[in-house]
């Protein structure tokens, strides 16, 4: 019974079911306490659901907020292409496409256990896969995310996770259609999250300058940038005809989204600042919409990019201020964590602040861990959570913008348990008089 209840935790197939099994109760029962008519319209009142009716209606990839304002660049492609197709075949603005949109992101969010069991497995074996398999499958935020946002989130979590494990399987890897893959990879991350981007040359330079390649010869070394160059050329390609219809649509280079300056001056802005005389004290999505439409895409995009860089520029000391708070808030959910945790009364609030808080505590520990061992994986883990948030801590946070890592922050923090766990059993044996059973599966 023991090996039979061990055989069916260690199993990849019974933690994806598991995973699955948790987000569809949650779902289930988040959706008897909403009436089905706000279902239907409420979780679609936003950039993705406008887009794509818009494609639904074949009117392209146009009306941000679903309204004649012509064509937009404001998000990748990907996810309201998906969204549209599922207004397609369930009907616009019903019940029904609510639920399927819900189950895409469902299965997406439970498939990002696969990659993360197969690195896990790759750095320390059965029982560290399982473990950050295990911590995935029961995370309280990827547990409510694809109910909750009916966005890309799940999505970018499972191609974040796919590109971590497809980037280590490379590493000794020249087969050309295998290069091939992995560049194509990244052209569909980029054209639907281009936030990932950030990583994409970290990872391409730790998989030209790999530690093993050292002991090559001159020749394989070159072979290796090659490939490098490759699937780098083959990710450019793929955003190649979205750049081209930006550029007809606009008259200017947008390679992927145009909403950069609009980020940015949503989180530096006069609002922030208590001294200022004619700041406005709300923005409002009313106002904000009616600006859109009487400027049009481009140029309201210029003039939020004014106004961000200029509030910035006068504002220093202030800007530092809030990118401690955008730092905090990317990490917990919220820019006064502390003080909601002790106020809310829903203890799934409480749980999500401390899962969040707990899983940054163990992407450290998990660095750490792999530092010490002298893991040649230390580097292209870290970038994630070292290289992903930084656009975050200039422009804005919330819990949503961290779900894309929250996968791999998982596998850290299983490293970090299982290093504590290995360093615990060895200092326990030291002092007993044992030999050393060595520290853990890493």
């Amino acid at each position: 019974m023991k090996k039979a209840i061990q055989t069916l935790a260690t199993s990849l197939a019974f933690i994806v079911l598991v995973a699955m099994a948790a987000r569809i109760t949650f779902a289930w029962e988040q959706a008897h306490q909403i009436p089905p008519g706000v279902l239907a319209v409420v979780p679609f009142q936003q950039e993705t659901g406008n887009i794509a009716y818009s494609l639904a209606q074949g009117k392209g990839f146009s009306a941000l907020f679903r309204m004649d304002t012509g064509p937009t660049a404001w998000l990748a492609p990907v996810y309201p292409l998906l969204v549209a197709g599922i207004f397609k075949i369930f009907g616009s603005f019903t019940a029904r496409a609510f639920f399927a949109a819900v189950f895409l992101n469902i299965l997406f969010s439970s498939a990002a256990c696969i990659p993360i069991f197969f690195v896990g497995k790759r750095i320390g074996g059965l029982r560290l896969a399982t473990l950050a398999a295990w911590l995935w499958a029961l995370c309280p935020n990827a547990i409510m995310v694809p109910f909750a946002w009916i966005w890309d989130t799940s999505l970018s979590a499972l191609l974040a996770a796919t590109i971590l494990w497809a980037t280590l399987a490379l590493a000794e890897s020249d087969r050309v259609l295998q290069w091939c893959g992995y560049g194509a990879l990244w052209g569909f991350a980029l054209m639907t999250n281009p936030t990932l981007g950030a990583l994409l040359p970290f990872l391409l330079a730790w998989l030209a300058c790999h530690d093993r390649l050292a002991h090559r010869g001159l020749g394989e070394r070159h072979l290796r940038r090659n490939r490098v160059a490759l699937a780098a050329g083959i990710a450019i390609l793929c955003c190649v005809p979205w750049t081209i219809r930006n550029y007809s649509a606009f008259h200017r280079f947008i390679p992927l989204r145009s909403n950069l300056p609009f980020e940015l001056w949503l989180g530096n802005n006069d609002i922030f600042d208590e001294h200022a005389r004619n700041g406005k004290k709300l923005i409002t999505r009313t106002e904000e919409t009616r600006r859109y439409a009487q400027l049009g895409e481009t140029a309201y995009m210029r003039e939020k990019w004014q106004l961000a860089t200029s509030f910035m520029r006068s504002h220093r000391a202030l800007e530092l201020r809030l990118a401690g708070r955008k730092f905090t808030a990317f990490w917990t959910g919220l820019d006064s964590p502390l003080k909601t945790f002790r106020e809310t009364d829903s203890n799934s609030v409480r749980g999500i602040l401390l899962c969040s808080f707990l899983t940054a505590v163990g992407a450290v520990g998990g660095i750490v861990a792999l530092r010490r061992r002298h893991s040649a994986m230390t580097f292209p883990l870290a970038v994630f959570p070292v290289v992903y948030p930084c656009l975050y801590y200039v422009t804005h946070a919330d819990l949503r913008y961290r779900h894309p890592i929250d996968p791999v922050l998982c596998l850290l923090t299983a490293i970090a348990a299982a290093s504590t766990w290995g360093r615990a059993r060895t200092k326990e044996h030291t002092q007993a008089g044992d030999e050393p059973v060595g520290n853990g599966p890493l």
